[in-house]
């Protein structure tokens, strides 16, 4: 079986269907959405979950739900990309099933990162064991608000993931909510909370960290900088951190903790890299120019989103701009809108105050809103990132309409 498509996308999440939905209404067709996931998550509705301060599956969709009229949607994993042939090799469903190959004129790869379980030793037996969990990895975001809402005492670890992460930074949400919860009930002095983060500070971010500082100290957060979970072990009840900040030793072990929250490292799909697409590192990024995103060394290929090289901290808010440059490009066919590497990272100090942290790929601010400072943590903040940021996903970002 095979099929030929003006444009083909692979990967169905918030950047390939916004994208699919913009070239609809550009008024293209013949547009074919490669994803084998049969439920759309709004993923920023995740660290939510895990705080117990949201249902996630009143965020959930079926995929045929959110795929754009006229846009053919293609149940498959992508297996193989053969750039100078223009065709995509899909997974097959049934042994007999070889599965479909489709040509393209133009490819936009966005499949998201997948986790890299073996990176961190010990990590995925504390999963099965039930004391480690993060709801960015999805199916766990439920384990976690279980788990969280249960301690009253010990150790408990959070970690901010090291890039590339789809949208790290975000944990923080999950361990200010966790640590608001735990003061309310007045349980927050018998717990020893640590954050271990990659960054210089909190996320190496001014004014971002000197809005966050207050928080920690309130909650009397042990922060580990420039630090990375480099292994866990299940029977010792143990989280090793590797860095720069432990105690002047090239390693610090954690004991006795009760519940880690760690996000396993990621990467970009292995077809990536088998295809001749990777930036050639150990998480095999699609390799394009983080101005126009366009391919490196293939000319009709394109990515974007958390699995490509765009120079700047995935996030839902930084696919956005990412969209309209493909989506421009592809329309005129000239040079692409340049991308400046606009970035945001919404940070819940508490259960009811948030705050956004806006910047580009140089880490400067850079403020979508005049005259409001949304580095301040607010009440009408945390009410329209909770409540009104997902209408607006569901009704107007997948149609093409943000």
């Amino acid at each position: 079986m095979s099929a030929a498509f003006d444009t083909v996308i692979i990967g169905a999440g918030n950047a390939g269907v916004s994208l699919a939905a913009r070239l609809r209404n550009d008024g293209r067709h013949n547009i074919a959405l490669v994803d084998p996931n049969p439920v759309h998550r709004y993923r920023p509705m995740l660290n939510y979950a895990a705080a117990g301060t949201a249902r996630m599956d009143r965020y959930e969709r079926s995929m045929a739900q959110v795929v754009p009229d006229g846009v053919q949607l293609l149940p498959h994993a992508a297996t193989k990309i053969d750039p100078a042939g223009r065709t995509v090799t899909l997974g097959s469903r049934t042994a007999a099933d070889s599965g479909p190959t489709l040509s393209y004129d133009n490819l936009v790869l966005c499949p998201g990162l997948t986790p890299r379980w073996d990176a961190i030793p010990g990590l995925d037996e504390a999963y099965v064991n039930g004391w480690a969990m993060s709801a960015h990895v999805p199916e766990y975001a439920g384990r976690a608000c279980a788990a969280l809402v249960r301690v009253r005492e010990g150790t408990v670890v959070f970690a901010v993931p090291p890039e590339p992460a789809s949208c790290g930074g975000t944990v923080l949400k999950a361990l200010f909510q966790a640590c608001d919860h735990w003061q309310r009930e007045g349980v927050l002095d018998r717990i020893d909370v640590h954050l271990a983060t990659p960054f210089s500070g909190i996320l190496g971010l001014e004014p971002t960290d000197a809005r966050l500082r207050p928080y920690i100290t309130r909650y009397g957060i042990t922060v580990h900088e420039q630090t990375h979970v480099s292994a866990v072990d299940h029977h010792a009840r143990t989280v090793r951190l590797d860095g720069s900040d432990t105690a002047q030793l090239s390693t610090r072990e954690i004991s006795n903790v009760n519940l880690a929250y760690v996000t396993p490292l990621s990467r970009a799909p292995q077809f990536v890299a088998e295809s001749g697409l990777g930036d050639g590192g150990d998480a095999g990024l699609i390799e394009v120019d983080p101005v126009t995103l366009r391919h490196t060394r293939a000319e009709s290929v394109w990515g974007l989103g958390d699995a490509a090289t765009v120079d700047t901290r995935p996030s839902g808010g930084a696919l956005r701009p990412q969209v309209a440059v493909v989506a421009d490009d592809l329309r005129t066919g000239g040079p692409a809108t340049p991308y400046d590497g606009y970035t945001i990272i919404p940070i819940a100090v508490s259960r009811d105050r948030l705050m956004l942290a806006e910047h580009d790929r140089d880490g400067r601010p850079a403020p979508s809103v005049r005259g409001i400072d949304l580095t301040r943590p607010r009440r009408i903040t945390h009410l329209f990132d909770r409540y009104v940021q997902p209408v607006i996903y569901f009704r107007k970002l997948l149609r093409g309409r943000v």
